[in-house]
């Protein structure tokens, strides 16, 4: 076949002259997919070789095809449908027919879907390292600023005295349920679509259990249809990262409000503030801002693959091709913002005194004074009114004192012993950093 033939569409053997245009324009996603490229030459060196075992193609025929993929790259110039036409393309200019070898038994629905679930798998383990990082940061405040007393809040009302470090804490076990989710998504994804084909697999002699193997993931699929459409371990991937986001956006709420002139319990370092274009005296804490803006954008992609996948019929659908965008972008987003909390909370300085003096404005230890008399034998409903009119009347408590108001609660999980909640975390931290990289 001549060079025009052999970097036309996949599909062209089908259809008579050449597609107009605009519609290759609009259905082009080269500039989108090519991020699958190290994944889709993996998964393509796994299928040549099971091709190999199987004696679908001659062996010598499987080594020039391997070491012609590691060659493959996305030329300046290229103008391919996808990544999976520029592989294929490459490979015929590098061995001619041996190139054309490579798709026997594969459609682009399983080599697509293979590809990007090897992209989500290394991505989750990503966001898993990346959100042990931000929690590494938080624990290692709270054990050099934990001490510091702060009124924990209900309705951004001040409520009751608590130590930073327990503080800090709540925010490292919402990370945890972050990791455990990020990790469920990478399991999801560990499924090899490959031998699928189309969508109904292939008379050829495959081993789709031994190319699942190759590729080092955790088993193959068990449905052909199911394999080629089903983009579940995607949506699992978006909803992780919007919820991790979420929680990102909760911490940068509470930045914005701790190092503002209202609140002055914490300033930012310089590195991670920005300033005015107009006003010489600001400090702004832009990355805290930028955390929660993130988050808003985050559920509008997770909406947005699920109102795509909610309408499609069994099996493969060009819908799909709208799957990869949004979830690069929100990997990178997740990726940046924990790097930015990171920063944030690293070279954060914590204004201890302001912090005690909101804390120790003597109401926050009012439901400690009621307690006190429930133990004196006051029935709770009316000790809660004693104190509520005292309060109301302008008392205010300087017994017990917000230290030992915090002492007092010694319960599992309580501010109290909130050095065993720290034990825990580094043990749960330094298991997340001891997990294996997927192989690629």
């Amino acid at each position: 076949m001549g060079e025009h033939e052999a970097s036309g569409p996949l599909w062209s053997g089908r259809l008579e002259g050449g597609l107009h245009p605009d519609v290759l324009a609009l259905s082009q996603s080269l500039d989108v997919d090519q991020r699958l490229l190290p994944y889709d030459i993996a998964a393509s060196k796994a299928h040549a070789r099971m091709l190999g075992r199987q004696g679908i193609i001659p062996a010598e025929d499987v080594v020039a095809i391997v070491q012609a993929l590691d060659s493959v790259v996305v030329d300046a110039e290229a103008t391919d449908e996808d990544v999976h036409s520029l592989i294929e393309r490459q490979l015929v200019a590098q061995l001619g027919e041996t190139g054309r070898r490579v798709h026997a038994g594969r459609s682009r629905n399983d080599q697509v879907a293979t590809a990007f679930r090897l992209w989500c798998r290394a991505h989750a383990f990503a966001l898993i390292q990346g959100t042990a990082d931000l929690q590494a940061i938080l624990v290692k405040r709270a054990h050099v600023d934990g001490a510091a007393v702060l009124p924990a809040f209900t309705h951004l009302q001040r409520a009751q005295p608590v130590p930073l470090a327990h503080h800090l804490a709540a925010h490292v076990w919402s990370l945890q349920r972050d990791v455990g989710r990020f990790q469920a998504a990478l399991d999801a994804a560990d499924v090899s679509p490959l031998g699928a084909g189309a969508l109904a697999g292939s008379s050829l002699p495959l081993d789709p259990v031994g190319v699942a193997a190759d590729l080092g993931m955790a088993s193959s699929f068990t449905n052909s249809l199911d394999a080629v459409s089903d983009r579940d371990f995607a949506v699992d991937l978006l909803y992780a990262c919007t919820l991790c986001l979420v929680h990102c956006s909760r911490m940068g709420e509470e930045l914005v409000l701790w190092t503002s002139q209202e609140f002055g319990w914490a300033a930012l370092a310089d590195d991670v503030a920005t300033g005015s274009s107009m006003m010489p005296q600001k400090k702004n804490p832009d990355v805290a801002e930028l955390a929660r803006g993130r988050a808003g954008t985050a559920i509008g992609r997770l909406t947005g693959l699920l109102a795509t996948l909610k309408g499609l019929p069994l099996t493969y659908n060009r819908d799909l091709q709208e799957d990869k965008k949004g979830v690069f972008e929100q990997v990178d987003a997740t990726l940046g913002v924990l790097r930015l909390l990171s920063l944030a909370y690293q070279g954060m300085t914590v204004e201890a005194a302001k912090m005690r003096a909101a804390a120790a404005d003597g109401t926050t230890v009012a439901t400690d004074v009621a307690e006190g008399l429930v133990r004196g034998g006051v029935p709770f409903r009316d000790a809660h009114t004693e104190v509520a009119s005292r309060i109301a009347a302008g008392e205010r408590f300087d017994s017990p004192t917000p230290e030992e108001a915090i002492a007092a609660r010694t319960g599992p999980g309580m501010p109290g012993v909130v050095a065993d909640q720290l034990a825990e975390l580094d043990r749960l931290i330094a298991t997340t950093r001891a997990l294996t990289a997927p192989s690629l």
